[in-house]
């Protein structure tokens, strides 16, 4: 008996260091993520500087910024990361974020067919274009999602003085999909799409479909990141998220941000305070 004890403790020893080891290895957190920024190639540009700089791995779970949200408040994330400020601003004072950062910006942009039934081409003037769209009964293709973008979109349309609901079916067509998969369904059918730059910068399936609106003040998209609160949500890798977030909003998450481009086109502007 006596002769087995250090094989014994030997082993236990053995299974408590790889224990140790698997554990300090698993540094990774997950992000919950607006669609733009997994879709236009952002993450897989900035995410190894991350990974080589911190040793963590970043898993990002892209959906709608609604549903970015819904599964903060679940719990199911350690990093926010959407575009939609005013219930990014709810879900940190519901206790469910510690603090929300600007961390960069584009814009969005109307694209449509060259045929351009409700004549918008070159209008700076988003809510006179969705006007004109309504108006003429032209095809606009929504995602109607809840997404940061659908939000934008509403509030947009609300401007206008127009439900685009009332034309639901028949000229305003909801996909209740992501971004690329709303901006297929609006080359397909010929019809008008509301989207973020990124987004069609990245889109490969754009035809001869082109930008027909941009350039309004109305169509800023600012982008915010937040760490998951441990209060609420006790199972959060709080030291891991903020480090992520910290670098994000540094001198050197800046600059990924920033150095990231497609065909000479820079898709994201950073802006952290």
């Amino acid at each position: 008996m006596l002769r087995t004890l250090p094989g014994f403790w030997g082993l236990a020893a053995a299974m408590m260091l790889l224990a140790g080891v698997a554990h300090a290895a698993d540094r990774s957190i997950i992000v919950q993520s607006t669609t733009s920024t997994k879709n236009s190639g952002l993450y897989d540009f900035i995410l190894p500087t991350f990974k080589k700089a911190s040793g963590i791995t970043v898993h990002v779970v892209a959906v709608g910024t609604g549903q970015a949200i819904k599964n903060a408040r679940n719990c199911d994330g350690d990093v926010l990361l959407v575009h939609a400020k005013s219930a990014e601003g709810k879900f940190v004072a519901d206790g469910y974020g510690v603090k929300r950062h600007d961390l960069m910006y584009n814009d969005f942009v109307i694209v449509g067919p060259p045929t351009d039934p409700a004549k918008i081409a070159g209008r700076n003037d988003v809510v006179e274009a969705l006007r004109a769209i309504a108006e003429a009964k032209a095809l606009f293709s929504s995602r109607g999602d809840y997404s940061g973008t659908h939000k934008k979109e509403k509030q947009l349309w609300k401007a206008a003085g127009i439900d685009p609901a009332k034309g639901s079916g028949k000229w305003y067509l909801a996909t209740g999909s992501g971004m690329g998969a709303t901006l297929n369904a609006g080359v397909g059918m010929g019809a008008y799409v509301m989207t973020d730059r990124a987004t069609w910068i990245a889109f490969k399936n754009k035809g001869d479909f082109r930008i027909l609106v941009q350039g309004d003040k109305a169509l800023f998209n600012q982008y915010g990141v937040i760490v998951v609160s441990g209060s609420k949500c006790p199972s959060v890798q709080s030291d891991l998220a903020q480090t992520f977030v910290d670098w994000l909003v540094s001198a050197a998450g800046q600059q990924a941000i920033a150095r990231y481009r497609i065909s000479g086109q820079q898709l994201f502007f950073p802006n952290a305070q």
